[in-house]
Order: C-alpha cells, then sequence, then structure tokens
C-alpha cells in the first residue's frame, strides 16, 4: 500500500502543488490521479519515487517512509512510464526492455530472454525486437514503455499520462491490453491522467484533484458518478455521467427482441438493415458480455434505434430498441 500522510508540496515562490493530501492507494490495485492542468498530481506521483520530494508530511510504502529508503533502491522496485515512453534511441527494443534487469545482476543473455517474453506480454512480436524506438509508431512505443517498467517484475508502477500521447483507436487497443496485464499480474499503480474517460475505465479506485493541490474526492468509479461529492466533482465528472455509470452494469440480463427485419447472411450474421440504396450498417453489435453502456450506445448510432446482439459465432440472436433499453433501465430503478 502507498498512503500519503498530509503532503505539502510548495515550490519556490510559493506556489502550492500539493495541499495537504492524505490518500491510500491499494495494494495491488490501480488508482487513477485525475483533474485538472496545474492540480498536482503529476507532483504527487513523482514524490512517490522521490523525483519531486515533499515539503512536509510522509508518503509511505507498505509502512516504510521512503524519505528513509536508499534513492537508487526504491527506484529500481518502482516501474515507471511517462507520456513519450522515454525510450533510449540507440538502444533496440530488446536492449531498451532488458536494461534494468541487467543493472540488477541478470547476465545480458537472461535479460534479453526475459526481455522477449515481455514484448510479447505487452502484444509486440518478436520482429519488433531488433528495431529502433524510432522505427516503431507511438502505440508500439508506448508498449515498450511498458514492458520496459515491467523488467525487474516491481510491485509498483508509476505511469504518468502513458496513453495521451498517441490516437483513439491505439489508446483503445492499449486500454485492452493494459486491462489484461493487470488483471494477470496485480500491480500496485499509480496512473495519473486528465481524462476522466480513461480514469473511470482503467481505475479501480478514482482521486479527483482540484486546480488548488487539494484532493476533491476518492472512490471507486461508481461512486464517483452516482454521488459527487459536490458541483467541482460533478462537473468534471460530467453531465453525462449516468450515461457512464451503465459502463458498470452487465448487459447479461437485458431482454431481447427476435431478430425480424435484419438482413442476414447464410450463417446468421447481420449484413444491415434493409434500405432503399442497399443494406443499412447496423453501427455494431454487442454480446451478453458487454456493458450497457455499449447498448445505448449502438442503439443510438443506429439507423433505426436498434442494436443487434450476437452470440459466440457472430450470428444475431436478438434486437435491443432504444426504448426497451429505457424501460429496462427504468423497470430496475422503481
Amino acid at each position: 500500500m502507498i498512503t500519503f500522510e498530509d503532503v505539502v508540496k510548495v515550490y519556490p515562490g510559493g506556489s502550492t502543488a500539493v495541499d495537504h493530501l492524505s490518500l491510500e492507494l491499494p495494494t495491488g490495485r490501480l488508482t487513477a490521479l485525475v483533474g485538472p492542468s496545474g492540480c498536482g498530481k503529476t507532483t504527487s506521483l513523482r514524490m512517490i519515487n522521490r523525483m519531486v520530494t515533499p515539503t512536509s508530511g510522509r508518503i509511505l510504502i507498505d509502512g516504510e517512509d521512503v524519505a528513509e529508503r536508499d534513492e537508487a533502491a526504491l527506484r529500481r522496485g518502482i516501474g515507471y512510464v511517462i507520456q513519450h515512453a522515454g525510450l533510449f534511441p540507440h538502444r533496440t527494443v530488446l536492449d531498451n526492455v532488458a536494461t534494468v534487469p541487467v543493472l540488477l545482476g541478470k547476465t545480458r543473455r537472461e535479460a534479453r530472454a526475459a526481455a522477449l517474453e515481455l514484448l510479447e506480454r505487452v502484444g509486440l512480436s518478436a520482429d519488433f525486437a531488433k528495431r529502433y524506438p524510432a522505427q516503431l509508431s507511438g502505440g508500439q512505443q508506448q508498449r515498450v514503455g511498458v514492458a520496459r517498467a515491467l523488467a525487474a517484475d516491481p510491485p509498483i508502477m508509476l505511469m504518468d499520462e502513458p496513453f495521451s500521447a498517441v490516437d483513439p483507436v491505439v489508446r483503445e487497443q492499449l486500454h485492452r491490453e493494459f486491462l489484461r496485464l493487470q488483471e494477470d499480474l496485480g500491480k500496485t499503480i499509480a496512473l495519473v491522467t486528465h481524462d476522466i474517460d480513461e480514469a473511470i475505465k482503467l481505475g479501480d479506485r478514482v482521486a479527483v484533484f482540484r486546480t488548488s493541490g487539494r484532493l476533491a474526492q476518492v472512490g471507486t468509479p461508481r461512486e464517483l458518478l452516482a454521488a459527487p461529492a459536490d458541483d467541482f466533482v460533478a462537473e468534471f465528472v460530467g453531465r453525462d455521467r449516468g450515461l457512464r455509470g451503465l459502463s458498470f452494469d452487465s448487459a447479461a440480463g437485458l431482454p431481447v427482441r427476435p431478430v425480424d427485419g435484419l438482413l442476414l447472411d447464410d450463417a446468421g450474421r447481420p449484413v444491415g438493415w434493409p434500405g432503399d440504396d442497399g443494406p443499412r450498417d447496423t453501427g455494431g453489435t454487442f454480446t451478453k458480455d458487454d456493458s450497457l453502456r455499449v447498448v445505448a450506445d449502438l442503439a443510438i448510432r443506429s439507423p433505426v434505434g436498434i442494436a443487434v446482439r450476437v452470440g459466440p459465432d457472430g450470428a444475431a440472436d436478438g434486437l435491443v430498441s432504444h426504448h426497451d433499453l429505457a424501460d429496462y433501465l427504468a423497470g430496475r430503478r422503481s
């Protein structure tokens, strides 16, 4: 567990970046630090590995004050991922990932073998091992950055805007890959982001900071969406927090109508809705494992206001109109 005990950071000139922060980051969970620019979230993150020294207060890792730890030893036990990956441009991808294990005493052969396994875990094949950072896309560089942070198998990872420099499609892919990794590894992670959607999607807990460097609210994503502490949090989370809240509810129990009127191929997979100029796109499909937010989004985007459910084989097995979804949600609230 990482614990902030009444931590203050005042920079020369009197600017307060962090104002009496008391916060716990649970072991094995991801805590997202979110807020507007200048709210102290990155400063808070960098105090954990002593890249920034607090003016007062203490930061503890499993009950031990980080100020009493050897700085180099502390940082070797903490993975660190930044916005633009921060890779060494003159080293291959493989040697970038192997850097810390070599520093910790592994032979170069051992470190490179472990690095190859890590590259596969973050979704990069062995073909990337001999490339240099300049030969990679932004998303690929971020994957290498995550692999390098994991290379020493640290119990703690600090991530500062790790996905913000890539386009939305790549970011979505990285989110899925990262959630899969975290489910397997169970690291204690502090992630800084300015994107409330990213915080809600990735965080087990979310800490919302004000511009004054004070903590406004901390809780699970569901708690934040359901009960914002004040007007600042409500505005930051967004007026559509009710729609965001559907992300936590499964579509498994959602009643569906028979597949009538939808054009299907020979295997029963959806082709589209009938149109004067040919089939109109369904806008996408959902499965029982998806969330109600996915269903709502599909119904809104559908040209006929209907979301299409498919089974494991991709065959359509049910329809949900936006009216059906509204009635279902109203029934749950009553």
